[in-house]
């Protein structure tokens, strides 16, 4: 009997804003994606506001577990929500591009 053990598809944009808007403006943009998916009273991403607003990123599709299990991964300081800097952080982790793109570039600054 076969399962559906889809995982979601998500193509990884994070390179291609860091090579178009720089540092600075990628930056930015990240702090605006916080910005949209935060608790206006609380200033950090909780479980509620990410369903709430999930849609606007397209991430409508996925599930509580999988909402829930986003919120886990980057919560460094246990507290259940997400602040400004677990949110970069945590983005930045899961572009396995742009981790690799920041690892070759940490290693030419060194060799220099």
């Amino acid at each position: 009997m076969a399962t559906n053990t889809q995982q979601p598809q998500f193509h990884d944009y994070l390179p291609l804003m860091a090579d178009k808007l720089g540092g600075n403006g990628l930056i930015e943009e990240m702090c605006n994606g916080f910005m949209l998916l935060m608790d206006r009273e609380k200033n950090v991403i909780t479980f509620d506001s990410l369903k709430k607003n999930a849609s606007l990123l397209g991430l409508q599709d996925l599930s509580d577990g999988d909402l829930m299990s986003m919120l886990k991964e980057g919560d460094y300081d246990g507290d259940g929500a997400l602040n400004q800097m677990e949110f970069c952080v945590l983005m930045f982790r899961l572009s396995p591009d742009l981790m690799d793109q920041s690892e070759f570039l940490l290693e030419q600054a060194l060799e220099k």
